[in-house]
């Protein structure tokens, strides 16, 4: 068990997370968040002066070289007082390490192994390089943003990298974790960001043929065909979204847009979409985005405007409950989600690489392992 001390639910945990990016610092960002000692080993040969990122937030960094002997015994040594470790490698690299699953269960078997990948530990496509688009395009969930005869909408790197690898990656671990608890027995979470991103389409997946989400997409009113729902750009250039689904907002909706003349018992006239649409984007191009939000945020017509970073970070809602914060300088996301009684650690500054290696060496009872 750790002996660094910090706040949070997953206090008094260690997880060893082995370098590498994307998906897999981001989890070990999430559960570090929440007060689990999360140790980073560095690898030797990555050169000193790299920018540290956000999702090093939190943890402690130590360098070691694992071709040399008793710098891998040093690995072992933490493995074996570590609750979980987390890597985002191939499937194979870590076994090419002598540092499987098999002979790390040997040494500690209440480890929980934690593994995520694009494409799984198995499969035709396991070995294949990939990157977010592309597993988010194999699960079905791209062919979701298409509009018209317009290409798919590549989404950012949020939806399989983060979605569906590094948020199933945290929650397995933790769910492992509370089963180690009661078996005293570790297990592997193998997060496939295709398994992740497959999952979360589950309930898109339920209505499909429904009247929700109609086959026909000109009668789908998620996908950009409903007036109600949509983007729409101002005078300035800018956007605003509305999504007034349910008649009271919609009613609310046209109201608050003087459209007196338009029957909120028709909404779902799929005839009369294409004009009603092209009557409220020649309406909302008229007046500036800041019109629009005077008029319409925080009522029931469900309104917002389309924010860059930097203003949704000084926008008065997330102002109030504190969803940014500034780390030496610099804006990042607060720790998600809240608990009410054992919150997650303040963020700090992300570890320069190798700053806890003799700190943590010495807490495994060994000394001048290394010279890093």
């Amino acid at each position: 068990m750790s002996t660094h001390p910090a706040p949070g639910p997953l206090a008094g945990l260690r997880i060893v997370e082995f370098a590498g990016l994307g998906p897999c610092p981001f989890a070990g960002m999430l559960l570090a968040d929440m007060g689990a000692d999360v140790i980073v080993i560095e690898r030797a040969a990555a050169g000193p002066g790299l920018e540290r990122a956000a999702t090093d937030r939190g943890k402690r960094s130590v360098v070691l070289d694992l071709k040399q002997p008793r710098e891998l015994e040093a690995a072992w040594r933490l493995l074996e007082s570590a609750d979980a470790l987390i890597e985002g490698f191939r499937p194979g690299v870590m076994e090419r390490l002598g540092l499987g699953p098999e002979p790390v269960a040997a040494r500690n078997p209440r480890l929980v192994y934690g593994r995520v990948t694009g494409w799984g530990q198995d499969g035709p496509l396991a070995q294949a390089a990939g990157h977010d688009l592309n597993y988010v395009a194999l699960t079905g969930a791209l062919s979701l943003s298409q509009r018209d005869d317009a290409p798919p909408v590549i989404p950012p790197t949020l939806v399989g990298d983060m979605a569906g690898g590094a948020m199933f990656l945290a929650f397995g671990v933790v769910c492992a974790l509370l089963e180690a608890r009661r078996s005293g027995r570790g297990q592997v979470v193998d997060a496939a960001m295709v398994d992740g991103v497959a999952a979360l389409s589950a309930l898109v997946r339920h209505m499909r043929g429904s009247p929700w989400w109609p086959e026909e997409r000109a009668h789908n009113l998620l996908l950009g065909s409903a007036p109600f729902y949509d983007v729409y750009e101002c005078a300035d250039g800018r956007h605003v979204t509305l999504g007034a689904i349910e008649p009271p907002f919609y009613a609310e909706l046209l109201r608050r847009l003087e459209l007196h003349d338009e029957d909120p018992a028709r909404q779902h006239e799929h005839a009369r979409w294409p004009a009603l649409k092209a009557r409220i984007a020649a309406l909302i191009r008229t007046q500036p985005r800041a019109h629009w939000c005077a008029l319409l945020e925080g009522t029931d017509a469900c309104f917002a405007p389309v924010l860059d970073l930097d203003e949704a970070a000084a926008h008065p809602h997330h102002a109030a409950r504190g969803t940014y914060v500034q780390v030496d300088g610099r804006t990042q996301p607060a720790p998600a989600p809240r608990l009410s009684r054992t919150p997650a650690r303040t963020p700090g500054a992300a570890p320069r690489r190798g700053q806890h290696t003799q700190e943590v060496l010495r807490e495994l009872g060994l000394d001048d392992v290394n010279k890093y």
